[in-house]
């Protein structure tokens, strides 16, 4: 359950500047549907408007990574950050891109293997081998 109220659709129409935002969304996504994160975030328009910024600068203006790529990159980090919503909203965004099961299955190997090793390097206080600074 959510802790801050989800908007509804009545409730955008009344702030034209939460509005505006709401009908950007799905302009740019080609659908009518605005998740529950947007929704939470029209209590803040500022906000709102910001994120929504941000979102589509780095996850829809083309770049040099491929939009699969961003998607499976942003699972990696909200399994890391444990936040259970952007990975599965993610994972359903993958898989509008092309993601496939054996992708997946493979992509999740990775991100557990990172988790891993990454345990036991930073457990042991392992050092940076010098080879491996960037200078």
């Amino acid at each position: 359950m959510a802790t801050v109220k989800l908007w509804s659709d009545e409730e955008v129409a009344a702030v034209p500047a939460v509005k505006a935002v709401f009908d950007d969304i799905r302009v740019t996504r080609k659908s009518d549907f605005v998740n529950n994160f947007w929704r939470a975030l029209a209590n803040q328009p500022r906000l709102l408007e910001r994120t929504w910024a941000s979102v589509k600068q780095v996850m829809v203006e083309p770049g040099t990574l491929d939009p699969l790529t961003k998607e499976l990159i942003y699972i990696a980090v909200s399994a890391t950050n444990s936040c259970s919503y952007c990975v599965h909203s993610h994972t359903a965004a993958a898989r509008a891109k092309g993601l496939t099961d054996e992708q997946y299955a493979e992509f999740l190997a990775v991100v557990g293997m990172a988790a891993e090793t990454n345990t036991l390097a930073n457990s042991m206080q392992i050092p940076v081998d010098r080879e491996f600074l960037a200078e």
